[in-house]
């Protein structure tokens, strides 16, 4: 189990905010929480830290939005995501921590990105939505960023954003996708030896937080405008981004 503060000092945060972000509140913010627990410990081991504990979140959240998600979007998203998690397998071994990092920062910053560039538009008419085939690409590349460190929120994000759903269609959705890709993950997770006793400890040191983070993000879903918590998290995570991007390329070169 690792006993470091610092460890918790980020970790703590990171769960939580991933638990609001499951919670309905702040979109797919939980992409924040690999980052920020990469910057004291490597981001494959924060990834099968956090698993165990998306898992827990997982049935808080789906019980907390049961039956609010669309099916139709749900059936050509989940089977793409297998498809994505399927490549993230067959690639693991051939990604270190530089790769991974890289990856996670790249993430963050094209989430941020988007969402920057989606505010500025928001009030341009003219706005297509993307058809519902284009859930091939977002369910698969979604997968994939999901299982290398739990950042699928970007991909569907940038598609059912683009999809006619309101505020609650697009958390119920997201929360039941993320709760299936999940559980798939727990077999190559375990099939590569991510699952060690250790990572496991620490994990049921922050499960308690899972709940509390959940049913918080539940209570500021019905109450709370996303506005000023959008703006402070997605500037955090930008720079956190490009700080994850500096560190990977720099072990790369």
């Amino acid at each position: 189990m690792i006993t470091d503060p610092w460890f918790y000092a980020v970790a703590i945060p990171a769960v939580l905010l991933f638990g609001i972000s499951k919670g309905g509140f702040g979109g797919g913010l939980g992409v924040a929480a690999v980052p920020l627990m990469a910057l004291v410990i490597s981001p494959i081991q924060a990834a099968a830290i956090l698993l165990p504990i998306l898992c827990v979140m997982d049935l808080v959240a789906v019980w907390k939005f049961r039956g609010k998600w669309l099916w139709q979007e749900l059936r050509v998203l989940l089977p793409a995501s297998l498809i994505g998690i399927g490549v993230g397998s067959l690639l693991f071994e051939y990604m270190s921590a530089a790769v991974v990092k890289l990856i996670v920062g790249v993430v963050a910053i094209t989430f941020t990105a988007h969402t920057w560039i989606e505010q500025r538009n928001a009030n341009q008419s003219g706005a297509t939505h993307f058809p519902r085939s284009y859930g091939l690409i977002g369910g698969s590349v979604a997968g994939f960023t999901s299982f290398v460190a739990h950042s699928g929120g970007p991909p569907i994000s940038m598609y059912l954003l683009r999809r006619p759903v309101n505020r609650t269609d697009f958390a119920a959705t997201t929360i039941l996708f993320f709760a299936v890709v999940n559980y798939v993950k727990l077999i190559p997770y375990a099939w590569l030896g991510q699952l060690s006793t250790a990572n496991l400890a620490t994990s049921a040191a922050l499960m308690i937080l899972a709940p509390i983070g959940v049913l918080t993000g539940a209570w500021l879903h019905a109450r709370v405008s996303d506005r000023v918590f959008f703006m402070l998290i997605h500037t955090l995570l930008f720079v956190v981004g490009v700080k994850l991007v500096y560190d990977g390329l720099h072990t790369l070169l």
